[in-house]
């Protein structure tokens, strides 16, 4: 099992930045692949960046490239999404993923209970 917490979420104007955080605990950080995906209500979970257990690859959604990177730091266990140049578009409710082989918008096993950006034009 492992355990995720996403932190950092909040209001923040159109133009802005904001940087969220996933700690993880339980099984081995770095033995997994680490994904942000998003929902906003009464839509689908969307994917929005995924980044290799090394930290060496990643990948974007199209909505969000060139405006968010993602990144980790295996000696934390914790995951980050910095945003930048938020739009109003980007509100939604966030959420961390984990799992051992799982790329891009696939499946991921173990899922954060979700952090609310929400973004003011």
């Amino acid at each position: 099992q492992v355990q995720l917490v996403e932190s950092g979420g909040g209001l923040v104007q159109a133009g802005g930045s904001r940087r969220l955080s996933c700690a993880a605990s339980g099984r081995t950080f770095s033995n997994y692949n680490m994904g942000w995906f998003r929902q906003v209500l009464g839509k689908g979970r969307e994917f929005v960046a995924t980044i290799s257990w090394t930290g060496g690859r990643t990948t974007y959604a199209d909505s969000v490239k060139d405006r968010f990177t993602i990144s980790r730091d295996n000696a934390k266990n914790t995951a980050y999404l910095q945003m930048n140049s938020l739009k109003s578009e980007d509100t939604a409710v966030y959420y961390c993923a984990a799992d051992p082989t799982a790329w891009g918008a696939q499946s991921f096993t173990y899922w954060g209970q979700g952090t609310q950006v929400t973004v003011s034009s």
